[in-house]
């Protein structure tokens, strides 16, 4: 909440003395008083947005002020002569931390580059601007230079796939996970021997038309100012229209609510109060937000457009959505936002949340079948570069029917990352990107002009866009000092022995934080002191490095060795001196392995490598009766409660742990209904839970000790010993498991310490063991280990694909570039391979008749041969668009033969009755036995409240309150429900239980609550009787609907119950007792 400037200064800093409880000595008074009105308005709102973190009220209010006053000065303007109110950033220089430390980011942006048309002034006070460009340049020729304002950044295919052999591969689909940090590397100088920026046009210039005549979000840090004078006077060429320029003085979240309530209406179509714009700034955002929607936004935008869950911590990230669709005979746009997450990608980190805008282009209908789909899309889409963006506001596109039929336009995950270079505003600067041309821009995050093709460069760019969380690594020291590139090895080729895998001192390990904050709750290493390898990322001097890191004690401190394989971009040696964002990013860690589970390749393979069929019906069988006594027995439940718990946010565990028992509580029933039903899902498809088997991420022999069948193991218990199963999902082929012995290192301990889990591969042979393994290397890998002996001969790849000629980076000029670079993009959005996928459909089914026992000899030689192709085809199709490799069904390139093909599937792919036939194998047993027991009806569940809340005595208030809630949430759950796009759908359900839970608990959870413990527990109850009491007197008592009292006062609900109910209790984190019951249940298999 901001205060309001109504009184003034000192009205202003009466409320945040009240707020931090401290008072303001005359000295901060009258410091205040002498910068004059706006100044000290601007300083007592940052100092607002860091309330929290105040300690000393006077000290902080001087060193702010001072920062103003030499800002102010800094750019030859009076202090009392700023009349913008302006938010700016509470982070200060000497603090580390994220760019983002306030609650509500100030500034606004522009993306992308404009014409004169669309060009308006903003502030009366013409600023001298040091200029980095020559200011001889006339207009017309320095608005040319912000016409590459947009700049667009292709995503890497996603790690962690469920089925990547199922997946259409794409070089520009989403990303990674873990918590993000404090960003990187702060521009302080000019680029050496920059030269002026040229005509550069953007493919995608013309796409934000509305955020263009607004402003954009303060440079965080950095003193990189733009064009000279005559540029700057350029971009404001041309007057905006009032409501635009009002907007203007917004924050830029919520000009684009603005924007985004307004759906593809004009700003000046849905208000024509100027004053009504500029009254609202003051207002807190749920008050902003509802205020916007009852204007305007329900008369325009879906209702599952509207974003409520407006949360201002300065450590979540908020992203800006674009959707870019052909309507009639010109582009339109909507936007979305902001949405939520907990992760922030290094490119956010450098630029700020506010300045990245993800944009998906729509597919256009009536070309689903077109055979010359991609020139048309390129012809539509490419006019956004040329033509004056159309709103298409005279269409009715309001409709819930619209808004249904765009999500199916937009499913794909292939989207374009949009940044803003240039801002019309003055209060946008000082920006980190401000006066750089595109190509500049990237070269301050990696000198990527030296990758070898375009599809490198596409890949290798990508690596800015994984989630990360930046460890505090001082990298401004070269080999003379502690960062030690390591020679030695064979740089370059194909097959070497340590692919991908570094070192890294102890010291630098213990930096790397423990717990939740690395990706997920499933992605946590549970060691006392720091993980044994890392998987990272690292932005040096224009070099970009990717692999992992290996824990290494004989290290001096602060060290990190890489290897010459590990460097994906090298920097120019004639870079000395020029501007680089450097930084070290890690990705994950190595963590304890929850537990293993097979999958159909892996059954078929093992099948094949004569692990008898009965072996995994009987693990079936036993994985079956568990689940069955799920709904009965506390062990089988919780075990049940914990392999889902992401369906519930562990809500079931929580329930189970508290002491309520599954047969008393009807939700609880359905919850262990629905997750039973998932486990008998994953078991159709294979996925059965295996005894001594283990996902360990691998890495190379620090001691090069292990021969060439060996490898090191480490677990809880120390090192194992003994032959072992060594599997990549999703290999294919027959040697792609291989035996090997897990042998003890004598002295590992003194290198890596007591670090555990991970697997080490040896560092000698004529070929990595890891390539042999599904063509797997050691930059974060993970491969599945198993005591199951069985192998055969690894895999040698059979067909080569016939090498292409392909353009160099630089064989093009930076307009070219940005031309190939977007036709790659619409590409990969609109004419996706499914090479891969079908390829591996094609080999399971060829594999089931392999592994069917009538068949005859000479047929299964015919039809091993034809898996050993597909197998090939396969990996050349996983790697084709990192190295260039088209997997279209052009001629020459990777293609599947007709002869590979298969006319029909067995019926447990699930690929449709009339392109099936019924299996007889190992997999069509193990579908058909699950498939038996799903078919038993499910018990009936009959909702019989529980008596401790039922009973409770609470407020009418509490009661009537919730009552209103109850039935606001109905509807709005309603209108979700319409949706077609699951995931949106799951983010629209999460940030509406996540509203009703700020107002139970008047924080983000019970945890963090500070309401009177024995208030908030009457409220809960009232949440309790409300749901129930409403289902209860429905004609169709439905159990899902009880699902909102738990999902909202759940906490709070399980914690009175535990107080309410006899027996000794204990206090135990929740992680905790998770991981422990998890390596139990392992241990007990």
């Amino acid at each position: 909440m901001q205060p309001s400037s109504s009184g003034g200064w000192p009205a202003e800093l009466a409320r945040l003395e009240a707020e931090v409880g401290q008072a303001a000595d005359p000295v901060a008074r009258a410091r205040l008083a002498g910068l004059g009105e706006p100044s000290a308005s601007r300083v007592l709102r940052r100092i607002w947005e860091s309330r929290r973190g105040v300690q000393r009220l006077s000290p902080y209010i001087m060193r702010m002020a001072e920062k103003e006053a030499m800002q102010r000065n800094a750019e030859g303007i009076p202090t009392a002569c700023s009349a913008a109110h302006i938010r700016a950033s509470t982070q200060e220089d000497s603090v580390p931390g994220p760019f983002y430390q306030d609650n509500a980011p100030d500034g606004q942006m522009a993306f992308g580059g404009s014409n004169l048309a669309r060009i308006e002034p903003v502030s009366p006070v013409h600023r001298h601007i040091p200029s980095r460009l020559p200011c001889h340049e006339s207009p017309v020729r320095t608005d040319a230079c912000i016409v590459p304002d947009i700049v667009e950044m292709e995503v890497d295919s996603p790690l962690g796939s469920n089925s990547p052999g199922l997946q259409n591969h794409s070089p520009f689909s989403g990303i990674f996970s873990p918590r993000a940090n404090s960003g990187a590397g702060c521009l302080e100088r000019h680029m050496s021997d920059s030269p002026p920026r040229a005509l550069t046009p953007s493919p995608v210039r013309e796409i934000t038309k509305h955020i263009q005549q607004m402003d954009g979000p303060s440079g965080r840090v950095g003193v990189s100012r733009p064009t000279c004078v005559e540029a700057r006077n350029a971009l404001r060429a041309t007057t905006a229209s009032p409501q635009m320029l009002a907007l203007g003085e917004l924050e830029f979240v919520r000009a684009l609510i603005h924007l985004a309530s307004s759906y593809s209406k004009k700003i000046e179509e849905v208000l024509d109060d100027v004053n009504y714009i500029r009254n609202l700034k003051l207002l807190p955002m749920d008050v902003f937000e509802s205020e916007i929607w009852n204007k305007f936004g329900n008369k325009y935008a879906p209702a599952t457009d509207r974003r409520k869950n407006l949360d201002w911590d300065p450590n979540k990230t908020r992203l800006y959505h674009c959707i870019v669709e052909k309507r009639g005979d010109s582009i339109a746009t909507v936007f979305k936002g902001p949405y939520v997450e907990n992760t922030r990608n290094y490119l956010q980190k450098i630029v700020g949340d506010d300045n990245v805008l993800i944009v998906k282009f729509a597919d256009i209908p009536d070309l689903i079948n077109n055979t010359d789909r991609f020139s048309i899309y390129c012809q539509y889409y490419s006019q956004v570069a040329n033509d004056v963006h159309k709103d298409g506001g005279k269409e009715e596109k309001q409709k819930e029917e619209n808004k249904r039929q765009k999500n199916k336009k937009v499913s794909s995950s292939v989207r374009c990352y949009f940044i803003r270079m240039e801002s019309k505003w003055e209060r946008d600067y000082p920006y980190k990107l401000a006066g750089y041309t595109i190509g500049q821009a990237r070269r301050l995050f990696m000198h990527i002009n030296n990758a070898p093709t375009v599809a490198k460069y596409l890949s290798r760019f990508a690596l800015i866009l994984s989630k990360t969380i930046t460890l505090d690594v001082d990298l401004s020291k070269d080999e003379y000092g502690n960062i030690i590139f390591q020679d030695g090895e064979p740089d370059g080729e194909p097959l070497i022995l340590t692919d991908g895998t570094g070192l890294i001192s102890v010291d630098l390990a213990t930096k790397c934080p423990i717990g939740d904050g690395i990706t997920s709750k499933g992605h946590q290493h549970l060691t006392n002191d720091h993980p044994l390898l890392m998987q990272f990322r690292m932005f040096h001097n224009g070099s970009a490095v990717k692999g992992t890191l290996l824990v290494d004690k004989r290290l001096p401190s602060e060290t990190i060795h890489i290897r010459p394989s590990m460097i994906k971009i090298h920097g120019d040696e004639n870079s000395v001196g020029e501007e680089s964002f450097n930084s070290l990013e890690i990705i994950t860690t190595s963590n304890r392995p929850k537990r293993g589970y097979t999958s159909k390749f892996l059954i078929a393979l093992l099948h094949h490598g004569r692990v008898p069929a009965e072996y995994f019906l009987k693990l079936l069988r036993n994985v079956l009766e568990d689940v069955n006594k799920a709904r009965h027995k506390p062990r089988n439940s919780l075990e049940v409660a914990f392999n889902h718990a992401d369906l519930d946010d562990s809500m079931s565990a929580r329930m189970i742990l508290s002491g309520i028992q599954p047969e008393d509580e009807a939700y609880l029933q359905s919850q262990l209904a629905l997750m039973t039903k998932e486990e008998r899902k994953g078991l159709k498809q294979g996925r059965i839970p295996i005894d001594e088997c283990y996902n360990l991420m691998g890495t190379t022999d620090p001691t090069g000790s292990l021969k060439q069948d060996q490898v090191c193991v480490i677990l809880d218990n120390g090192q194992l010993s003994g032959k072992i199963l060594v599997y990549k999902h999703p290999g294919l082929h027959f040697g792609d498991i291989h035996v090997l012995t897990a042998t003890y290192i004598d002295g590992l301990e003194k290198i890596v310490g007591n670090s555990k889990y991970a697997i080490f591969f040896p560092a000698c042979g004529p070929r990595s063991l890891a390539d042999e393994i599904a063509n797997s290397d050691y930059d974060g890998d993970v491969y599945w280990v198993s005591r199951n002996p069985q192998r055969e001969e690894p895999w040698i790849g059979r067909i080569k694909l016939k090498k292409t000629e392909q353009n160099k980076p630089q064989d093009y000029s930076e307009s070219e570039l940005e031309s190939q670079l977007f036709c790659e993009f619409l590409k990969a959005r609109f004419t996706p391979s499914h090479v891969m996928g079908t390829a591996a459909n094609c080999w399971l089914a060829l594999m089931d008749r392999f592994l069917t026992e009538d068949i005859s000899k000479s047929e299964r030689e015919d039809v091993r041969m034809k898996m050993l192709d597909l197998v090939d085809i396969y990996y050349l199709a996983v790697d084709a668009p990192k190295q260039g490799d088209k997997v279209i069904s052009n001629p020459g390139l990777v293609t599947i033969p007709k002869k590979l093909m298969v006319a029909k599937y067995p019926h447990f792919m699930e690929l449709g009755s009339e392109r099936s036939y019924h299996s007889t194998s190992l997999l069509g047993k193990i579908y058909d036995e699950v498939t038996l027991q799903e078919s038993e009806t499910d018990p009936s569940i009959n909702i019989v409240p529980l008596s401790c809340f039922m009973k409770e005595e609470v407020s009418e208030y509490y009661k009537r309150h919730w009552t209103d809630l109850y039935r606001e949430y109905l509807r709005e759950s309603s209108k979700l429900c319409n949706l077609e796009d699951k995931a949106e759908i799951n983010a629209g359900f999460r940030e509406l239980y996540q509203d009703y839970k700020r107002m139970l608990y008047k924080a983000e959870e019970f945890e963090h609550s500070t309401r009177e413990p024995f208030d908030l527990f009457k409220e809960a109850c009232a949440v309790y009787q409300v749901v129930y009491e409403h289902v209860m007197a429905q004609p169709e008592k439905k159990v899902s609907k009880c699902g909102f009292a738990w999902k909202v006062a759940g906490r709070a609900l399980c914690q009175l119950y535990t107080l309410k109910n006899p027996g000794e209790t204990a206090l135990c984190s929740f992680s905790v007792l998770e991981a422990a019951f998890n390596k139990r249940r392992i241990a007990s298999d």
